[in-house]
């Protein structure tokens, strides 16, 4: 009826736009410089909970917008808490609170970090493993 050209540019750019949102919200959530990365049996579940988790804080009307998924690290805890409770679960418990925060800043830095940096247990950027290679 309206053709294909104008139901792509009217359906599908939203949608790209909206999908590399998303992407990019769940990539920083678990991709940040202090992330929690263990194997085995040192692995902990409440540790990879709320170590490997960010919250991301967010703007208002962007935390609306996403359904507060920069509470990440709560449905984490406990996948079972809904997304309109995960701010109040959040701020009624320590122990959510002392989790990695990030800005908008520190998840748009985050992207470039690719690497397990085994020495440093941290994630690090190809840049930055060249520039140790050089040194």
């Amino acid at each position: 009826m309206i053709g294909w050209q104008n139901y792509l540019v009217v359906c599908g750019l939203p949608a790209l736009l909206a999908g590399s949102a998303g992407i990019w919200l769940f990539y920083v959530q678990h991709q940040f410089e202090d992330a929690y990365w263990e194997n085995g049996e040192s692995w902990s579940y409440a540790d990879a909970a709320l170590k490997g988790s960010s919250f991301l804080k967010l703007p208002r009307v962007l935390q609306f917008c996403s359904g507060n998924i920069g509470y990440h690290h709560v449905h984490h805890l406990s996948a079972r808490i809904p997304n309109y409770n995960l701010q109040r679960a959040h701020d009624e418990n320590p122990m959510l609170q002392a989790v990695p925060t990030l800005s908008l800043w520190d998840g748009a830095r985050a992207v470039t970090l690719k690497l397990w940096d085994e020495e440093t247990q941290r994630l690090v950027s190809f840049g930055h493993v060249r520039r140790s290679a050089r040194a």
